[in-house]
C-alpha cells in the first residue's frame, strides 16, 4: 500500500522534463506504466475471486453424480501450465539496456551543451561593451565586412544598401 501511495506522489512529467528525456523514451516509459497499471487492476480483481469449488454443492443439486465425479477428479488431476518467461524477461532488459544507453547519450549531449553555454556566458560576461569597439576591431573579428566595404569603394557605392529605407534620408538637400 505504501508503494501505491508514493507512486502517486510522483509527478513523472517533472521527471521527464527534468531528465531532458527524449520523446520517444518518454512514449516507452509511459505505454510500460500503463500495461503495469493494467495488470494490477487484473490482477487485484481476480485475486479478490472465490478460488475453491464447491463440489458438494454440486452434488446436492445435480441428479448425475457422476459429472460431478468426473469434474472433482479433473480438478484434482489439474497442473497449471507453466510459462517460460525468460524471452519476455530479455525482451525487458534489452529495453532497459537501450533505455540507459540512450539516457547516458542524452546526458553526453547535455553536459556538451552546458559547456558551450557556459563558454558562451562568459564570453558574453568578458566582452567589452559595443561603444568601445573600433571599426579595425570590428574587421579583425568579421573579414567579410571589411571585405564587402572595400568592394563597395572600388565600385564608387557609397551608401549602404536598404539605409535610406530603414532609417530615412537625413539629408538636407
Amino acid at each position: 500500500m505504501a508503494s501505491k501511495a508514493a507512486a502517486a506522489a510522483v509527478d513523472f512529467t517533472r521527471i521527464y522534463s527534468s531528465l531532458g528525456l527524449s520523446k520517444e523514451t518518454v512514449a516507452a516509459l509511459q505505454a510500460f506504466r500503463k500495461r503495469h497499471g493494467d495488470a494490477q487492476r487484473i490482477q487485484t480483481q481476480y485475486a479478490s475471486q472465490p478460488t475453491t469449488v464447491d463440489l458438494a454443492h454440486y452434488r446436492s443439486v445435480l441428479k448425475n453424480k457422476a459429472v460431478v465425479d468426473e469434474a472433482e477428479k479433473i480438478l484434482r488431476d489439474f497442473k497449471p501450465v507453466t510459462y517460460d518467461v525468460n524471452a519476455q524477461i530479455k525482451a525487458i532488459e534489452t529495453f532497459e539496456a537501450k533505455a540507459v544507453v540512450k539516457a547516458k547519450e542524452t546526458t553526453e549531449k547535455i553536459d556538451i551543451e552546458l559547456k558551450d553555454l557556459q563558454a558562451t556566458l562568459a564570453n558574453i560576461e568578458d566582452a567589452r561593451p559595443f561603444e568601445d569597439l573600433t571599426a579595425e576591431e570590428v574587421g579583425n573579428a568579421h573579414p567579410r565586412i571589411v571585405e564587402a566595404v572595400e568592394n563597395m569603394i572600388k565600385k564608387g557605392k557609397w551608401t549602404v544598401p536598404g539605409y535610406k529605407e530603414k532609417f530615412g534620408d537625413l539629408s538636407l538637400m
